[in-house]
């Protein structure tokens, strides 16, 4: 699937009913809006949301995690997205081929930010809300990794000073850290989260793991689409505080099987 050159019609947050405008384009009323939230008071975990487009695995609902939802309007083919931008956090905004996109984030408590920004790189829309749930944990140390290839697979790794490592097939950590998202279905978010680091070094690897398509996940390296794909990788501390920190790094991934140490940084 192409990317495609869009206008935001609707940004929001999970899950909701559409209604239409006058103008006949659909639009969505979903939550949280802009404003005060409370996540949580509602036990969902039977209920599975999905991401898409393209998610080829059903890990089930993942815990904690909100999907960003909405629908652009199509106005052709083009290989450049528009742009999500969460907390300060820029990721490519890929969608299906009805326009639509959801794509999983975890938010810690307090102010939260999401941005669309067109492929001109304007605002198009801004949503912030707050999130009031005082039992949702501050996230001390938070790794994001996205990427530029929608047919691309890439994965997060995160070593702890513990011996702890999280990945795709190891997600929580008996630190309490881990995957809060683990993003299938290409060009990420792929995230993760430590509310009370030991102290030591830590150390964050990306690897190009492979491709996927209509058949499922593959070796092909002819059918991404970027010659060279751009991992984006933010590292943020101490989270939504005064004495928040983040380094931004940006690491080609040339071939599969590359395996990347992104950042080695001490806690503690």
């Amino acid at each position: 699937m192409k990317a495609r050159a869009a206008s935001l019609l609707v940004l929001a947050l999970g899950a909701g009913a559409g209604v239409h405008a006058a103008d006949g384009a659909e639009r969505t009323i979903q939550r949280p809006a802009g404003g005060w939230t409370h996540s949580g008071l509602i036990e969902t975990t039977q209920h599975v949301e999905y991401a898409y487009p393209n998610n080829l695995i059903d890990r089930g609902g993942q815990r904690g995690r909100t999907l960003i939802e909405g629908r652009l309007k199509q106005l052709g083919t083009h290989r450049q997205p528009p742009t999500l931008v969460v907390n300060g956090n820029a990721m490519p905004l890929y969608s299906d081929e009805q326009g639509r996109f959801a794509r999983p984030y975890s938010f810690g408590p307090g102010s939260n930010g999401i941005e669309l920004r067109g492929t001109d790189g304007k605002v198009v829309q801004r949503t912030q809300f707050y999130e009031a749930n005082a039992l949702k944990t501050q996230a001390k140390v938070r790794v994001i990794l996205a990427w530029d290839d929608p047919q691309a697979e890439l994965d997060l790794h995160v070593l702890t000073p513990d011996g702890g490592h999280a990945f795709f097939a190891n997600p929580i950590l008996a630190n309490g850290g881990g995957l809060d998202v683990d993003s299938v279905d290409g060009a990420g978010p792929e995230m993760f989260s430590l509310a009370a680091p030991v102290a030591g070094v830590y150390h964050v690897y990306v690897n190009y793991w492979g491709n996927f398509g209509a058949e499922g996940y593959h070796f092909d390296e002819s059918t991404r689409q970027q010659p060279v794909i751009s991992a984006r990788i933010t590292l943020v501390f101490d989270e939504n505080t005064g004495a928040e920190k983040r380094e931004t790094f940006t690491v080609p991934m040339r071939k599969i099987g590359d395996l990347t140490l992104v950042r080695s940084f001490r806690r503690g």
